[in-house]
């Protein structure tokens, strides 16, 4: 998810490359303009002594764009990027960097639309995964589901907190048929040292890995692995059955 091309962004006051339009009384480029510049990347738009200032189009010769607004030479205000592999970013830039609110449509469909700080999703927004049709809208904390927040499915939903896209401590499963199961999620390690003496079905847990990883320029990579925790109910609220309704969890483990 790296801005793709940045590396790129030729400095105009050593590479000058070829350029056509408006200059100030010192020569400098000023005004509207296009540049074309030696590594292959163009510009087209405005500037102010001599650096991309206002309203410009950046293409990048990695098939990368940048349409939106610039101060100083960097991308600043709102702004769309589009990035090689498909994705791309609609929102609020400051300095170069992701910051305020934006959209951000990845390559294999998942979307997310909150808040950003220096290039991580950070306050509050929605993850939405396109391959389930699930969704986690909440909390965010450099880059990773984090405090409050409410992970969405078909069906069934679950409240509660999370550290590092993770469920941690009291919760709930709320279904559509009108229960609420109760409980909490602690890890395994704490799980293995109580006792219980009603057996456990473990299951995978409902929460999958793959939220798309944020990433400065550059930073391709694996996702850090996160602690695994169980899933321990206390009671249920809400409309009473014989049998659990299907759906309904007993134990969950997360991977």
């Amino acid at each position: 998810m790296s801005d793709v091309g940045s590396d790129d962004l030729d400095n105009e006051q050593n590479q000058l490359g070829e350029y056509e339009g408006e200059r100030n009384d010192a020569g400098e480029r000023h005004g509207l303009g296009k540049a074309v510049l030696p590594k292959g990347s163009v510009y087209e738009g405005y500037y102010q002594n001599g650096k991309r200032h206002g309203q410009g189009t950046y293409r990048f010769k990695s098939g990368a764009r940048y349409v939106g607004s610039y101060f100083q030479n960097m991308k600043h205000g709102e702004g769309t990027f589009y990035y090689p592999d498909g994705s791309k970013y609609e929102g609020s830039w400051v300095e170069d960097l992701r910051q305020g609110h934006g959209i951000y449509t990845y390559a294999n469909g998942d979307t997310y639309d909150g808040q950003w700080h220096k290039h991580l999703r950070h306050g509050q927004g929605t993850y939405h995964y396109h391959s389930t049709g699930s969704k986690y809208k909440g909390s965010w904390e450099n880059g990773k589901m984090d405090s409050e927040g409410e992970y969405i499915h078909s069906n069934h939903r679950y409240q509660g907190n999370f550290i590092r896209n993770k469920p941690s401590g009291p919760g709930k499963y709320v279904f559509e048929l009108g229960c609420e199961q109760h409980g909490e999620f602690i890890p395994l390690e704490q799980a293995a040292h109580e006792e219980d003496s009603r057996s456990r079905r473990s299951l995978k847990s409902p929460y999958p890995d793959d939220v798309e990883e944020d990433k400065g320029e550059g930073e391709w990579g694996e996702m850090n692995q996160t602690t695994n925790v169980k899933w321990i109910p206390k009671y249920i609220s809400g409309p009473t059955y014989n049998t659990p309704p299907s759906g309904l969890r007993r134990d969950v483990d997360v991977a």
